[in-house]
């Protein structure tokens, strides 16, 4: 601690002396019940700092994630001729139909593959570049892979078209480690649920722009495709100059990993819009974190996989990410379509109704800010699982009957529309900021980087094994789904600690007992 920073301290700890009444209610609650502390006791609420810190992250970081997932789904048919014609003209190669999907999948998948690699380089540059500098990272490479993008027909490259994806998804994979890890870094308890769903919120925002961008009336058409997709590119460039110049950078990251205190007060304080003077507690749970490194070595995957007290939050971190996408999302997406062809709307109507379930997810995005700040994330998680649960009983035996009944269409529909909801609620935006609540600061950003991993992974497996699985067994491919949220319910159920409210050490603390931890039935839930 430099000499400064000492004094800085010392003055704040002479303060509260001298303003022990004002200060007394908040500390008589978080020394008397720190895990249940009342979050409307602890100073701290949005300001314009953490507004812009909120906007940047989403619209600069997640939208364009979103975007890339979404951006091929309306124009694929015309990505699709282009690698053919582009191999045919360079190779004078006659790539054959099963050649073509080969080619298709490999564009689509390289995406999920850098967006597994980028959330593994995301957690060394957080913690040596700092959280900002790992955003900007993140920035440049969706600036790149746009540039790649604009310069694929004029070039007639598809090589160029593959390395654009995986830029991309290296971007991608930064946005979905960093956003989240940022935001609840920066924001107070009590605000701590609502930032927590940004990232889910700008995907799903991204995924409902890339759809409109590609259709025929946009700009998915012949003479276009390349630049619908790198059209995100502007917020990326938005968000790169107003993260390095204007957004602060998280307090914790200065104080606990840097020690750079005096700077993190201060930066502390400009978020706030307070006097230092008046964040007591969380002043004190920055000094109470800093007590507990025992050890300057850094965090690594190896270092976390061997820590016996993490054993068990780096694998609710991991099954909860890898089982936001085995709860069948995007094969419920993928679906629509047909089911909405299927019951009388027609191909146009079809394309309009997918857009509808996509203004549907993103509704339930914004709703999720409240419900976040109001109700435990354990019971509306549990709640989603569940009622995604049973839509997709009911989707897979109305699909099987489709053609049975003239009600069966309607209830399809119904289906698609009632899951998309429920998942909005809890399995979407949870499983981003879950693994936030559940670690101190220093192996944080490589746990949530795993999670992250696993949750690109289990995007890659749907959607490399999804058409061959439907081939075979049709519409019952929703009950491997189902099977899996029954599993992640059980797991969810016994293992998950409430966080909401509560301080990371205390939560850790309460699950660092490995698969021997029992924190439902110590909190009495």
């Amino acid at each position: 601690m430099t000499c400064n920073s000492e004094v800085y301290v010392s003055d704040i700890l002479d303060y509260k002396d001298s303003h022990a009444a004002v200060l007394t209610d908040v500390e008589q609650s978080h020394q008397s019940n720190p895990d249940n502390r009342d979050e409307r006791l602890v100073p701290g609420g949005w300001t314009i700092t953490l507004a812009l810190a909120g906007v940047t992250c989403c619209l600069g970081s997640a939208v364009p994630t979103g975007f890339n997932i979404g951006v091929l789904n309306n124009a694929a048919y015309l990505v699709e001729r282009f690698c053919n014609e582009s191999i045919k003209e360079r190779y004078s190669i006659n790539v054959s139909e099963n050649g073509l999907k080969i080619v298709w999948s490999a564009v689509v998948s390289i995406f999920l593959i850098g967006g597994a690699t980028g959330s593994f380089l995301s957690s060394w540059v957080a913690n040596k570049y700092g959280r900002k500098g790992a955003l900007c990272v993140g920035h440049i490479f969706g600036i790149i892979g746009a540039t790649m993008f604009f310069l694929v027909q004029k070039l007639n490259s598809i090589e160029l078209l593959l390395a654009g994806r995986l830029i991309v998804g290296l971007s991608g994979g930064f946005a979905t480690c960093l956003v989240p890890m940022y935001m609840t870094e920066i924001a107070p308890l009590r605000l701590r649920g609502a930032v927590g769903v940004i990232c889910q919120l700008g995907i799903s925002c991204g995924v409902f722009l890339g759809q409109i961008a590609g259709l025929n009336t946009v700009l998915g058409t012949e003479n276009s495709w390349h630049y619908m997709l790198g059209a995100f590119v502007p917020l990326c460039i938005y968000a790169l100059v107003l993260t390095s110049i204007i957004l602060p950078e998280s307090p914790k990251y200065l104080y606990i990993i840097k020690e750079q205190k005096q700077k993190a007060l201060d930066e502390l304080s400009r978020i706030r819009k307070m006097d230092i003077m008046l964040l007591q507690i969380e002043i004190s749970d920055l000094q109470q974190e800093i007590e507990t490194k025992t050890t300057a070595e850094p965090w690594t995957i190896k270092r976390i996989l061997k820590d016996p007290n993490l054993k068990l939050p780096i694998f609710l971190v991991c099954i909860i990410q890898f089982g936001q996408q085995m709860s069948g999302i995007n094969v419920v997406f993928y679906y629509s379509n047909s089911i909405f062809h299927d019951a009388g709307l027609g191909i146009t109507g079809s394309q309009y109704a997918t857009l509808g379930t996509g203004i549907a997810n993103i509704a339930m995005a914004l709703a999720s800010v409240p419900v976040m700040s109001s109700l435990n994330r354990r019971g509306v998680l549990l709640s989603s699982i569940y009622l995604c649960f049973g839509c997709l009983i009911l989707l897979c035996i109305s699909t099987l009957l489709i053609h049975v009944s003239t009600y069966m269409p309607l209830i399809c529909i119904i289906a698609v529309v009632a899951y998309v909801i429920f998942y909005g609620i809890g399995l979407g935006p949870i499983p981003y900021f879950i693994g936030s609540e559940l670690f101190d600061v220093g192996p944080r950003p490589v746990a949530m980087a795993l999670g992250s991993v696993f949750n690109w992974g289990g995007n890659f497996i749907v959607g490399m094994m999804f058409p061959t699985i439907e081939n075979i067994i049709g519409a019952y491919t929703f009950l491997i789904f189902v099977g899996f949220l029954l599993f992640l319910g059980y797991i969810i159920r016994i293992y998950l600690p409430e966080t909401r409210g509560r301080n990371t050490m205390d939560v850790a603390a309460s699950i660092s007992q490995g698969f021997n931890s029992r924190p439902n039935s110590i909190r009495g839930t």
